[in-house]
C-alpha cells in the first residue's frame, strides 16, 4: 500500500511512515533504494521519511493512514496521537482515514475524540483484497464517512484510489466497518466450505485443477474457490502455493469473525453458521498457528472424521 501510494501522489509530497515491525520497515526501506542513515530524515530521490512514532506520522502529515490489527490498538494509537493536541496543518483540516478492521463501536469512539477536540476529521475505510490486492493496488475500501460535511468524500475517495480499483461509501462514519464485517463473516464461512468441497472431491479422486475449473465455472464459484482456493495448484499465487505462508492469517480471520458476531448479537441478529466456524479456526490456530487461514484445508486432512 505504501508503495502505491509512493508511486501516485505529487513527486513533490512526502510520504511519512511508521511500523512497529521493525523487519516489516527495514524490508520497505530496501525495496524503495532507502538506506539505514537515511532513516529519520527524507531520503534523497525517494520523497520518503521513517518517522519513530504514529504520532510522529501525525506531526509531519496532512492526511495519516492507520491500518491496526485491534480495536485496541486503534484506541491506544489515537490517544497518543491525540494528547496533547498537534498544531494543524496550514491547509485543510488532518485528515485520518482509518483503515483498520474493527468494531464500529470503537471506531465511533475514536471518531467522537478527534471530531470534539478539533483535531481534524475521521473515517473508517477498510479494506478487502488481501495482501495480493494490497500489492497490486486493486484493493476495495469500504468507506464510513458523513455526507454532511462539505467536500470530506470528495478528498477521501481520491486517496483511497491509489491503493485500490473500489471505493464505496456505505454511509456514514461506521458504516464501512459495518459492510466490512458483514463480508468477512461470508467469508469466514465459505473459506470452510471450499476446502471441505475440494475436500470431498479429491476423496472421489476427482483431479483438483479440474474440480477448481467446475467450481469456478459454476454456482459455487467465490473468492475463496477463485484468487485463494486452499488446494495446491489451483491458484497460481495464493497461499496454498507456498505452504500457506503469508496471506491473511487465521487470527485475523478469528478476530474479524468473532466482532462480526458481537456485533450480531448487539443488533439481534440471528446467525447460525458463525459460532461453529469459529470453533473451527479456533481448532485450526491451535494446529498451524501464523499461517494463512485456507490452511483450514490441511488442517481437515490431519484431522480424524
Amino acid at each position: 500500500m505504501a508503495k502505491n501510494l509512493r508511486a501516485k501522489i505529487p513527486a513533490t509530497d512526502t510520504l511519512v511512515i511508521y511500523d512497529r515491525n521493525a523487519v516489516a520497515t527495514t524490508n520497505f526501506v530496501q525495496e524503495v533504494g532507502m538506506t539505514a542513515s537515511n532513516v529519520g530524515t527524507e531520503s534523497k530521490g525517494t520523497g520518503i521519511v521513517v518517522a519513530k512514532s504514529p504520532r510522529g506520522v501525525a506531526e509531519n502529515s496532512d492526511i495519516v493512514i492507520t491500518a491496526l490489527p485491534e480495536p485496541s490498538h486503534v484506541k491506544n494509537v489515537f490517544h497518543n496521537i491525540l494528547n496533547p493536541p498537534i498544531p494543524p496543518p496550514s491547509g485543510l483540516e488532518r485528515l485520518y482515514i482509518d483503515c483498520s478492521t474493527i468494531d464500529p463501536t470503537s471506531s465511533r469512539e475514536v471518531a467522537n475524540a478527534v471530531h470534539s477536540t478539533a483535531q481534524g476529521r475521521f473515517v473508517d475505510a477498510p479494506m478487502s483484497g488481501g495482501v495480493v490486492g494490497a500489492r497490486a493496488g486493486t484493493l476495495t475500501f469500504m468507506l464510513g464517512a458523513s455526507s454532511r460535511s462539505g467536500g470530506l468524500i470528495a478528498r477521501v475517495k481520491p486517496v483511497l484510489g491509489m491503493m485500490g480499483t473500489k471505493v464505496l461509501h456505505l454511509g456514514e462514519q461506521g458504516a464501512g466497518l459495518s459492510g466490512k464485517l458483514a463480508n468477512n463473516y461470508l467469508l469466514a464461512i465459505s473459506n470452510i466450505a471450499t476446502a471441505e468441497a475440494m475436500n470431498l472431491g479429491l476423496r472421489w479422486g476427482l483431479d483438483p485443477q479440474r474440480l477448481g475449473e467446475l467450481i469456478n465455472g459454476s454456482s459455487g464459484r467465490c473468492w475463496s474457490s477463485e484468487v485463494n482456493n486452499p488446494v495446491p495448484g489451483v491458484s497460481p499465487g495464493a497461499p496454498a502455493e507456498k505452504g500457506y505462508e503469508g496471506g491473511f492469517g487465521i487470527e485475523l480471520m478469528k478476530k474479524d469473525l468473532k466482532l462480526a458476531m458481537e456485533e450480531a448479537r448487539r443488533v439481534g441478529a440471528k446467525v447460525e453458521m458463525g459460532e461453529r466456524a469459529g470453533d473451527v479456526y479456533e481448532d485450526v490456530e491451535f494446529a498451524e498457528k501464523g499461517k494463512d487461514f485456507s490452511v483450514v484445508y490441511r488442517w481437515l486432512n490431519a484431522t480424524p472424521a
